[in-house]
């Protein structure tokens, strides 16, 4: 019997990494394996995961891609990484799959039909997260607003931003789209995003909603939908519109550790103006808070940021802030990195 295998895909900081922590806390005794892709030079959303890991999802069944995309790197270590998993005496009974908010999901799809893993597992189904506050405020959307004002204006303007076409293609590929953080807006915006969303997808994916990631983890495991069987309809527009080889020349990543802050609220705020600065898309990381034995968590979209003291320090780590900073070509990472150590964030 093949290993059933869900790919949650979605735009940065959409919730894929919370829907993942519930998918865990509510697997009811399953052994779940899961391959986590970040994009960057260090992991965030494995360390979050690990603290929710149990007996049924140790330590030992979370892998991390942090090498660059996983629809860059199939061959190299995606292919390696299913066939030690499923190569254990006791593999586990689901696998998902978290890529990267950079990700093209199709590339991966394909994977599922080398030889070396299409007999022993197959695609549950592919899950698109979207963030419903972003979409509604027109930063994460493909054709948001704003974009389409130009594109009237400008008639020499044929083709989507790289953001947007990105967006499209997690989309198409779908089998079921999740709208997350709908406790953040109204019903009006709901409902527009639906209707946008609607205009995008394939036939026959469904549309469903959330708040704070929490979904019955009957309507994302256990779909049998054998996707990878049934690619019609997915192309990305690379696919239908490029030649050459997937890249990510439109987004920079970059890292960098801190000495530990004096606050908090200090720290966050310094945090929130250098977004607003730079236009960062995503910051994400840990934090080290004088007179503190608990590491803060943080994670921010855009503007909107979030943190809590996630686990206490391990006796082995290094007590610092260290930060994931990921925004769109042009970004001045210098410039960056100069004004968060002068703050010493």
């Amino acid at each position: 019997m093949k290993i059933p295998t869900t790919i949650i895909t979605g735009f940065l900081g959409a919730g894929k990494t919370t829907i993942i922590q519930h998918i865990l806390e509510n697997a009811k005794g399953k052994r779940i394996a899961l391959i986590i892709n970040e994009f960057g030079e260090k992991g965030v959303d494995g360390e979050l995961l690990k603290g929710c890991a149990d007996k049924n999802c140790t330590n030992d069944d979370i892998v991390e891609l942090a090498n660059g995309c996983i629809c860059c790197t199939v061959a190299d270590e995606f292919i390696p990484t299913m066939e030690k998993l499923l190569a254990r005496k006791n593999p586990p009974e689901h696998i998902i799959i978290e890529t990267s908010g950079l990700a093209l999901p199709q590339p991966l799809v394909k994977a599922f039909n080398w030889p070396e893993i299409k007999t022993k597992v197959n695609i549950d189904g592919i899950i698109s997260v979207v963030d419903g506050l972003a979409l509604s405020e027109g930063r994460f959307g493909a054709n948001e607003k704003a974009i389409n004002e130009q594109r009237q204006q400008d008639e020499m303007l044929d083709h989507e931003t790289p953001l947007g076409e990105l967006f499209i293609d997690q989309i198409i590929c779908a089998d079921l789209i999740v709208i997350n953080k709908i406790d953040m807006i109204d019903l009006v915006e709901l409902n527009k995003i639906k209707a946008k969303l609607e205009k995008e997808k394939r036939n026959g994916t469904a549309i469903i909603s959330a708040k704070n990631g929490v979904v019955d983890v009957k309507a994302l495991l256990g779909l049998g939908l054998n996707s990878n069987e049934d690619y019609k309809g997915r192309e990305s527009h690379h696919e239908l519109y490029h030649e050459g080889e997937h890249e990510h020349d439109d987004f920079i990543s970059f890292s960098l550790n801190l000495a530990p802050s004096e606050s908090k609220e200090a720290l966050i705020k310094n945090i929130e103006n250098i977004i607003k600065q730079h236009d960062i898309l995503r910051l994400k990381g840990f934090a080290a808070i004088a007179g503190s034995e608990a590491r803060l968590a943080i994670q921010a979209v855009g503007a909107r940021i979030s943190s809590y003291f996630d686990k206490s320090w391990e006796n082995e780590e290094r007590k610092e802030t260290s930060l994931v900073i990921i925004g769109q070509k042009g970004l001045d990472e210098d410039k960056i990195k100069q004004e968060l150590l002068a703050l010493g964030a």
